[in-house]
């Protein structure tokens, strides 16, 4: 393996020799085709033969034509389809020993020893009894006749990876699992449409979503369209639930509100372990209250559909990572998500653990089953049924900076209901520091954002103006409202701005307080942290697209799209959404590249046309180069392409700036602003001094990031010298690491770091303290 700077490289890494199989397992989920993909390809990529198990452990038993080589081709076209094409069974026979040993000769006879398993945790601890069981199995193969010593010998171990899908995202060592987020998409596109039909009637609707023993569905898509009332297993509610039920919904409607949503997942249940119903609500809702009330149960739509884009990335990643472990280690384990990173966990651990909160329901011990979980679950049911108001003398104000981004308005709620919890008078500014020089300034009370968080764009108002012109009125405005604290919320501007308050202290104390910035652009280019609100919406918004202009070429001529992506000089929507999307190449500024890129790309789209893949995909970041343009492109690629392909250009401008915010955005924008909240909560009650509040340090001006595994503050006076102000981008970035990934999986021979694999660890139960509980991300 190559080594530079420390650094590893697989480039000399090779599975000549290695048979790979991948299978799908247990209930289908949006996201496992991609997996299963990325599998096939870097599998091929790297020498080795790749397999696809059809129908699962069944296909496995049955042998013959449900085990089939897979070719590089055979995956083409299969990123954006939902479900798995390979096939999914529940298999009686793989839970016997007869049909294991069935399954150990069908895999010896091909000389697979290698097994990548999609599925749940009832798959994955079928795959590691079947590992357990192997050197015996193939012991019995030879008494009775069926291989010989030589094969038993030369197919004595077998390493498994698992990597876990599941819409109900019920598997313990990973944030999230495969299909959970494109199974929230389903969720909330129902309940946003349910919200308009409600509000016109004056309805109640009780939506039931899947989540037979995890709540998490339930309890983010409560959070994702505010929901009045949401119930979920692994915390029932006390008793006399149904009574606070009623009151909430009847003030919600006393307060003028003409609908309620109430969220119950599928295994809801009471203190006793009694089941609650999506009818038994409805039931109580129109006998205590009389309320017009509807239910709709989801259903299996949830499982269907096209994968997000966040699942096309996570089954990528996660399908590359896997080949990395079976080639690299020897270590039987679950490729996974932490924050942003991928990480690998012993596979027995993260399934004993799952297995740990079912039975803590069992047994009642409900605190114990929502510590195991890991999810901020304490957070979600207070922002969605209820509120404990503190007390306090500070003012908060809260305003959008820069473009505006899907997702803002989540962000804005959450803070506006977090602060008041904390006992805060929140103010609300219109039209950013443009607006506050104004005096466009207002307090903002708990109901003034209901309804906010399925808002697109920023019902704030945002303007890209900076303070400094008009310094001395901001100032002025922040003595009139006794401003304490500030939130800004927004993209690079947002930055710019924090940094002249901050250079301003010296002459005006009243910016000599707790600053707070939360990343909220499409182009993700703010420095300090790897993910903004919005962006995530954007990428959907470019993978829709390409899917259905790739889908107009369905049965035409070979022809090639080049798409524009906005982003400034920020190449993170063409790189990652060329990712999700197949992109054959990504052009970008941060990676530069010349006619001779240029040509080298045509004559591999060329090679590729010869094959049965009729259609090829470019990403052109806006501003990657200011010569070589979109048009420049497109006409290059017109000239060199005559005889074998024709081209057609797209430039897809505003349309990744609008339309509701993706789950993710606004799930992301309110835990982050009610993390930011009790950040300036801390702050505030740090720094009041003798009936003012006086902060001045580096650590009070922050901005609040996703950085790995965690959400971090970071001063932003520190950020400086981590960003490149005249192009407007951090001077590092994350994501430029996956773009071998995309290189790879077009089929172009690329080098790729991979010093952060094959590295095992434990699962970690974390203890946070109380009062970190509800802050937990």
């Amino acid at each position: 393996m190559a080594q530079t700077d420390n650094k590893k490289f697989f480039e000399n890494l090779t599975g000549a020799g290695k048979a790979i199989a991948v299978l799908t397992s247990g209930g289908d989920a949006q996201g496992m085709n991609a997996a299963v993909r990325a599998v096939v390809r870097m599998g091929i990529y790297v020498g080795a033969k790749v397999y696809f198990v059809h129908e699962g452990y069944q296909g496995m038993v049955d042998g013959g034509d449900n085990i089939k080589e897979a070719t590089w081709e055979s995956v083409s076209s299969m990123l954006q389809m939902g479900g798995t094409v390979i096939g999914s069974a529940r298999c009686k026979d793989f839970r016997t020993h007869e049909g294991r040993l069935k399954a150990a000769h069908n895999l010896v006879q091909r000389g697979i020893t290698n097994l990548c398993v999609i599925g749940g945790d009832g798959s994955l601890t079928g795959a590691n009894i079947f590992r357990e069981e192997w050197s015996g199995l193939l012991a019995e193969l030879v008494q009775q006749g069926l291989i010989d010593e030589e094969a038993a010998q030369k197919y004595s171990a077998l390493h498994i990876v698992g990597m876990v899908g599941s819409i109900d995202n019920d598997f313990c060592g990973t944030d999230m699992t495969i299909g959970t987020d494109s199974a929230l998409h389903r969720i909330i596109e129902v309940v946003d449409a349910i919200m308009t039909t409600a509000q016109s009637h004056q309805r109640t609707f009780v939506l039931e979503v899947m989540g037979r023993h995890c709540g998490y569905l339930a309890l983010v898509s409560a959070l994702a369209c505010g929901a009045d009332w949401v119930l979920i297993p692994e915390m029932p509610p006390e008793d006399g639930w149904e009574e606070k039920m009623c009151q909430k919904l009847s003030a919600k409607r006393a307060g003028m509100k003409r609908l309620n949503i109430i969220i119950v997942a599928e295994g809801a249940i009471d203190r006793n372990n009694k089941a609650i119903t999506s009818e038994h609500v409805k039931n109580l809702v129109v006998q205590r209250l009389g309320f017009d009330t509807r239910v709709t149960i989801l259903g299996h739509v949830q499982r269907g559909g096209t994968p997000s884009a966040f699942d096309r990335l996570l089954a990528s990643r996660m399908g590359v990572e896997a080949v990395l472990v079976l080639l690299e280690t020897t270590a039987n384990c679950v490729v996974s998500l932490c924050g942003n990173q991928s990480v690998q966990l012993p596979l027995m651990e993260c399934v004993q653990m799952t297995q740990e909160v079912q039975k803590a329901m069992d047994e009642k011990r409900f605190e114990e089953a929502v510590r195991l979980r890991g999810r901020c679950v304490s957070y979600v049911l207070f922002v969605t049924c209820g509120v404990a108001i503190g007390v306090s003398d500070f003012n908060v104000a809260v305003l959008n900076v820069g473009a505006p981004a899907a997702g803002m308005n989540a962000a804005v709620r959450s803070a506006v209901r977090v602060g008041i919890s904390e006992g805060h008078k929140m103010f609300a500014v219109n039209d950013g520091f443009e607006g506050f020089s104004k005096g466009q300034i207002r307090e903002i009370k708990w109901a003034d954002v209901g309804g906010w968080t399925g808002q697109g764009g920023s019902l704030l108002g945002t303007k890209r103006t900076l303070p400094a012109k008009h310094i001395d009125k901001i100032a002025e405005q922040m003595r009139k409202y006794n401003i304490n604290a500030l939130l800004v919320i927004g993209g690079f501007e947002a930055l710019e701005c924090l940094l002249q308050l901050c250079e301003a202290r010296s002459s005006y104390e009243e910016f000599c307080i707790p600053l707070c910035m939360l990343p909220a652009t499409i182009s993700n280019n703010v420095p300090g942290t790897d993910l903004s609100i919005g962006a995530d919406t954007a990428l959907d918004a470019i993978v829709e697209t390409c899917d259905h202009i790739k889908q107009s070429a369905s049965g035409t001529k070979h022809r090639v799209f080049i798409i524009e992506t906005m982003g400034g000089y920020c190449g993170y929507l063409a790189s990652v959404g060329g990712l999700a999307a197949g992109a054959d190449a990504a052009y970008i500024f941060e990676e530069p590249f010349d006619i001779r890129d240029l040509q080298s790309n045509v004559e591999h789209l060329t090679e590729k046309m010869k094959t049965s893949i009729q259609r090829g995909l470019v990403l052109r970041n806006e501003n990657s180069n200011e010569n070589y343009t979109t048009d420049f492109i497109y006409q290059l690629y017109s000239e060199e392409g005559k005889g074998v392909f024709d081209c057609r250009k797209n430039v897809l401008g505003h349309m990744q700036q609008g339309g509701a915010p993706s789950p993710f955005d606004r799930n992301f924008g309110t835990k982050i602003a009610a993390k930011a909240m009790q950040w300036i909560t801390k702050k505030l009650n740090e720094s009041y001094r003798k009936g003012r509040v006086f902060a001045n340090t580096e650590d009070s001006a922050c901005l609040l990031g996703m950085r790995r595994r965690a959400m971090v503050f970071q001063p932003v006076v520190q950020l400086k010298d981590k960003t490149d102000f005249v192009h407007r981008i951090p001077k590092e970035q994350w994501w430029l690491k996956l773009r071998p990934l995309m290189k790879i999986l077009a089929k172009y021979k690329t080098s790729y770091d991979v010093s952060d694999s094959g590295q095992l660890e434990h699962v970690v139960l974390n203890r946070p303290k109380e009062s970190e509980a509800m802050a937990a991300i």
